[in-house]
């Protein structure tokens, strides 16, 4: 069994790359910087160093794999990232429709199965459908809100401000990167699906920022306060930035996009995980924030 795991030293990456090892499998592993990898692991692997954008590169790591974990690796910052997401992808699509490939995982998101009007998780859903058509067996996890989310805004957290455009009131799914990556695992080693299939990862609950503010309050042992923004201050904030214009509404659409969304599958133990947002804030927030 041969399984390939992109985006190895990522959030959800790592994990999968340390459970394969636990399972008695050799991963390979796509990585533009092996010395990222954790050195206790890297004699464990069969390393490929390249770029997923190379389409050269994915086409050859991924031959004759059986089953292959694939993570777009186009950052939100990107010129345009919907398009750079279809693009990436387009390289492991012809691999498997080729025959190369038997088998994806597709780290996904939660708003893809709307196919328009989400921002960048557009890119997601049009890699969806290129997977859909190439005859290999296919699975979209659609993922909820990262936890890790939250270190992009560890320089406010230490004012004690949590800063969102999103609903304050709207309650989304929140979910452990490192219990994601141990459904992939699973699933990697599950070779009794077929076809085309849809599992979502909502974490252990639904939960509002306000909520979240709160939580992250009595973990971190400092007040924590809401600040709503509208999308007109992220795109003012952003464009400020340098971000490119495509890169600004993709980010915003994805904040738009995802207020008010509606669940597509139900919360259940297949969708369920059970890391809480405060074991996640005290453990790995905590420390950042006193550094």
């Amino acid at each position: 069994m041969t399984i390939v795991v992109t985006t190895p030293t990522g959030h959800v990456g790592s994990r999968v790359v340390r459970l394969l090892i636990q399972a008695g499998v050799r991963p390979r592993v796509l990585v533009r910087d092996p010395e990222r990898l954790a050195a206790a692991t890297r004699g464990h692997l069969d390393v490929r160093r390249g770029d997923l954008t190379d389409a050269a590169f994915v086409r050859e790591a991924t031959a004759g794999a059986r089953t292959v974990f694939w993570v777009d690796p186009t950052p939100h910052t990107a010129e345009d990232p919907i398009g750079t997401t279809e693009r990436t992808a387009a390289a492991l699509a012809d691999a498997a429709g080729a025959g190369d490939v038997a088998r994806i995982v597709f780290l996904s998101s939660v708003g893809a199965e709307k196919r328009h009007g989400m921002g960048h998780i557009d890119g997601l859903a049009r890699v969806e459908q290129l997977f859909d058509a190439t005859g290999a067996d296919v699975l979209h996890l659609r993922c909820g809100y990262f936890f890790t989310n939250l270190l992009l805004g560890l320089d406010e957290l230490r004012q004690g401000v949590l800063t969102t455009a999103a609903d304050p009131d709207g309650p989304m799914a929140w979910v452990d990167p490192r219990d994601i990556g141990e459904v992939v695992a699973a699933r990697l080693l599950n070779e009794e699906w077929k076809g085309r299939v849809i599992q979502a990862v909502h974490g252990p609950e639904d939960l509002t920022f306000t909520r979240v503010a709160e939580i992250l309050t009595g973990a971190l042992g400092r007040p924590v306060r809401l600040r709503p923004v509208t999308d007109d201050d992220v795109r003012s904030q952003l464009g400020s930035a340098g971000l490119p214009a495509k890169a600004v509404e993709g980010i915003v659409g994805m904040l738009a996009g995802t207020r008010g969304l509606a669940r597509e599958q139900p919360r259940d133990p297949t969708t369920t995980t059970p890391t809480p947002l405060s074991a996640w804030a005290y453990a790995q927030l905590r420390p950042l924030l006193a550094e």
